[in-house]
């Protein structure tokens, strides 16, 4: 699939500036951005960009279902789909939530779990830990292994939000989902980028997922802002809710061996 069928016109939901504010909500949920020093601020942990918000408002209408399965974020920044994840009627029965290792960053997205413990579903284990892109995923797969030995090891969902955009590290990435995504059909790895990932950065990915075995599903282009829950902090208007497009990619790994 080439690159234009998948992100099409893809533009920040609230265009291309970075939602700053001490906090933001999210429905129950309250979170805060890392301070921007250090690796927060080079990793851009220090801001939620839209593409975190639009893939929170698809796993708030059902369209990224996780009703009982294993999902991991990678580069998880604060959080905001993970944990939304957690906070539904029918949630996950793991979320493991990632980010490099630094004290600054995961010392924040600690925060932000425990702050919103009460607000998570007693059905659904909650981890947050330190991992860098390529290296062993040994640990993740250990706490996604309660399927049994007759399943295939893996998480059924990955989440990238926002991560293309770091082009020089696509390699680590790529390998890093291909070793934690189920191998099975009904496996998925969400993916939301905002325009400010140039179209070339994008198909690079794509073209290596592909090379990879990854199958590219589009996602519901609809420019509709259909959440109900309350969102507010970093800025944000009501009106920014209602305007602009995003589009998310949906892709799955094939079932066959890589």
């Amino acid at each position: 699939m080439d690159v234009e069928d998948v992100l099409g016109d893809s533009i920040g939901l609230f265009g291309d500036e970075q939602q700053v504010d001490d906090q933001i909500v999210y429905g129950p949920l309250v979170l805060t951005t890392a301070p921007k020093e250090g690796k927060a601020n080079t990793l851009l942990a220090d801001h939620l960009f839209s593409p975190s918000l639009l893939l929170a408002e698809r796993l708030e209408r059902g369209l990224i279902q996780v009703a009982g399965k294993s999902v991991v974020e990678l580069g998880a920044g604060c959080a905001l789909p993970s944990l939304l994840s957690t906070t539904l009627s029918d949630p996950p029965s793991l979320v493991v939530i990632t980010d490099y290792p630094d004290q600054t960053i995961l010392g924040n997205l600690t925060q932000n779990v425990e702050r919103n413990r009460d607000h998570m579903s007693p059905t659904c284990r909650t981890h947050c830990l330190g991992y860098e892109w390529g290296q062993d995923v040994a640990g993740l797969l250990q706490l996604a292994s309660t399927m049994g030995t007759e399943h295939p090891s893996g998480y059924d969902i990955v989440i990238l939000s926002d991560l293309l955009h770091f082009d020089g590290s696509h390699d680590v990435l790529l390998s890093s989902l291909v070793s934690l995504l189920r191998k099975l059909p009904t496996s998925r790895a969400y993916v939301a980028a905002g325009k400010y990932t140039p179209t070339h950065v994008c198909q690079h990915f794509i073209s290596a997922a592909e090379k990879a075995g990854i199958v590219w599903e589009q996602g519901e282009d609809d420019p509709v802002w259909r959440g109900t829950l309350s969102v507010r902090g970093g800025g944000l208007t009501k009106e920014q809710l209602g305007s602009d497009i995003v589009k998310c990619i949906f892709r799955r790994l094939r079932a066959t061996p890589i």
